[in-house]
């Protein structure tokens, strides 16, 4: 016969797991709301900037810049992998882990040179358990990253990049579609306004083209020099936007399903703690019948 003491004290403790459980949820939900938010905000700016990027990289004119151009050979690539700090986040952290570790097996085949740069205290744990060098690491970024401390990243990216210390950079994120939709994906940002890698359509569904004529005042050399890097930098925090919205839906999700089964849980010991509870007050019946008839006989 079961434990009527042991059912009852599980059941409350599950009981406390769900409480704590759905906190989070809710915690969650409130911080995803604020979070898609900033990056609503941001998307239609990112989409149409980069576009702009684009068309003057395919407009065909005789000036350029040092960010657009691209290598002819790939001798070195940084991969820059975006976690969470915290878990309870469902898969979130291991979609992205998955791409990155792809991204790497490719870069090993093709005699690449790589450095990982990565965000997140559960990708750096992740990356030293498989025994991968990280050059930089950065654990400050939460649920609402700025955009000057991603500004500071975006621009000693740029410097080394035009510096030739590396030839491409990769971000390795989730992006957000919707609230059902989010993809872990690889994305080349460096050199900047080349096509979209798959898995990238946000970019690429704005793309109509259309080769655009413009005119430049005061010269084509001062306007790519302050909006490439700008677009660089924005598109960068964009990724950083998206990462935080995901990582919110996908703890929001996580949480919501451990309330669910602790509730279902709760429910099978309620069932058991009550036949056990029946069973042994019918014994205890039993006993004092018995003991009655003893004294009787």
């Amino acid at each position: 016969m079961a434990n009527v003491r042991l059912l009852d004290k599980r059941r409350k403790s599950i009981r406390n797991i769900r409480k704590i459980t759905r906190t989070m949820e809710l915690i969650a939900t409130a911080r995803f709301k604020k979070a898609m938010d900033r990056a609503a905000a941001a998307n239609d700016y990112t989409q149409r900037i980069t576009q702009i990027v684009r068309d003057l990289a395919g407009a065909g004119l005789e000036v350029s810049h040092p960010l657009l151009a691209g290598r002819p050979e790939v001798k070195s690539a940084t991969v820059l992998l975006l976690t969470s700090n915290r878990g309870l986040c469902g898969g979130y952290n291991s979609s992205v882990l998955r791409q990155a570790m792809l991204r790497r097996a490719e870069l090993n085949a093709t005699n690449t040179g790589m450095k990982f740069e990565v965000s997140g205290k559960r990708g750096i744990s992740a990356m030293k358990f498989r025994s991968v060098s990280i050059d930089q690491s950065y654990t400050h970024f939460e649920d609402k990253p700025a955009y000057e401390e991603v500004a500071v990243i975006a621009d000693r990216l740029m410097s080394e990049f035009i510096a030739g210390k590396f030839d491409r950079l990769d971000v390795v994120y989730t992006q957000f579609v919707s609230v059902s939709k989010q993809i872990p994906q690889v994305e080349t940002l460096l050199p900047f306004a080349q096509p979209a890698t798959q898995g990238s359509t946000a970019e690429s569904a704005g793309s109509t083209g259309v080769r655009a004529d413009y005119e430049f005042l005061p010269s084509a050399e001062s306007i790519l020099e302050e909006v490439v890097p700008a677009s660089f930098r924005v598109k960068l925090f964009k990724c950083f936007l998206d990462a935080a919205v995901s990582e919110q839906i996908a703890r929001m999700v996580a949480m919501k399903s451990a309330t669910e089964n602790a509730g279902d849980i709760i429910k099978q010991l309620s069932r058991t703690y009550n036949r056990a509870r029946q069973s042994r007050i019918t014994q205890e019946i039993m006993e004092i019948i018995g003991g009655v008839e003893a004294l009787e006989g």
